[in-house]
């Protein structure tokens, strides 16, 4: 690297992902983070003001997603570098990015291997990209899925596990209030990964940062998980936005998208037969914004999933910060989609 200082933007809407950058760049002493932004239109703004060297800056953003942020600062801040660091390990989103403006794309669940030497390549006016992208890689069309990921035997035992007697596993909660249903939602991810498997969490932001507070409580280092991969966290509406298509979920890009996360993710589990836990509010979103025919089929692709990989999916409802709540002909409907019902 460049023995003067680079003065580095930090983009990421999860506070404890933040951290984690800031604790790895600290020891590079010519590395100096010298702002941080939420979301996607602050990036831009803040991008504009400071004109930093290099912006580390994820693609699943509130306001602005981080494509069209890239767009934008390379308008504004033309000689800004821009790193993305995203959990989709999709080589479309890469090649989307690169050709926006971005110079290189990291994998999260690669940062611990990739993040440095990213920087340094792309400082250096070269192209990174990690090496766990699924899809067609940019300079070999024919390459296979598989071949992107380092222990394919392990990932093959997650897929299609066509006459595997294993419980599916899909349950729902309905709660009254945001305490009960972080409690339920602890004892979930924490037994996860406590037993070495790995967590996909699709959450608001106030939920993400609760669970991340108690998870850390258990003694659980959260910020060690998310290095290694084995513990994602997305924001709820960002995830709806990688596979709604006119008011629905998309069949297509939901199975893609959720097929992306959890190789990855499982790949990252030290299990012997490695599972992975999904909790998700985005059948909640799509309810209280009045779309309850999108959150049932949401539901039903929800147990596609538990069909399709070794997989263990709970959905939360948020039932009392919705005025009138749920009625009862919606209520058995969501009901019947799932193995188990918890209701507090």
């Amino acid at each position: 690297m460049a023995e003067s200082l680079i003065r580095v933007l930090v983009v990421d809407d999860y506070e404890p992902w933040r951290r984690y950058i800031r604790s790895t760049l600290k020891e590079q002493l010519e590395l100096q983070i010298i702002g941080e932004a939420a979301d996607g239109l602050e990036a831009v703004q803040t991008a504009q003001e400071l004109q930093p060297d290099l912006i580390l800056l994820d693609i699943g953003l509130p306001t602005l997603n981080g494509i069209e942020a890239t767009r934008r600062i390379r308008d504004l801040a033309p000689k800004s570098r821009i790193l993305v660091v995203s959990e989709m390990s999709s080589q479309d989103l890469a090649e989307e990015a690169l050709l926006v403006g971005a110079s290189g794309y990291v994998v999260k669940s690669r940062a611990a291997s990739d993040l440095l030497p990213a920087i340094e390549a792309v400082l250096q006016g070269k192209q990174f990209t990690s090496t766990r992208l699924t899809g067609p890689p940019l300079a070999d069309p024919d390459r296979k899925h598989k071949a992107n990921h380092p222990h394919p035997d392990k990932i093959v035992e997650m897929i299609l596990r066509q006459n595997a007697q294993i419980p599916h596993h899909h349950e729902v909660g309905f709660y009254s209030d945001d305490r009960r249903l972080l409690e339920d939602l602890t004892q979930f991810i924490g037994a996860a990964l406590q037993a070495g498997n790995a967590a996909i969490v699709a959450a608001t932001e106030p939920h993400r940062d609760s669970l991340a507070q108690r998870l850390q409580a258990q003694g659980l280092d959260i910020n060690a998980a998310i290095e290694e991969g084995r513990y994602m966290a997305l924001d709820a509406a960002d995830a709806l936005s990688m596979f709604m298509v006119r008011g629905m979920p998309d069949p297509v890009q939901f199975m893609k998208a959720f097929d992306n996360l959890i190789l990855t993710a499982a790949d990252a589990a030290t299990g012997e037969h490695p599972r992975v836990a999904i909790f998700g509010e985005c059948v909640h979103l799509l309810w209280a914004q009045g779309n309850p025919q999108a959150a049932i089929q949401m539901e039903k692709l929800g147990n596609r999933l538990t069909n399709s990989y070794e997989v263990d999916v709970f959905c939360g409802y948020s039932v009392g910060s919705v005025e009138g709540g749920m009625d009862a002909h919606l209520f058995q409907r969501i009901r019947a989609e799932h193995s188990a019902v918890h209701s507090q």
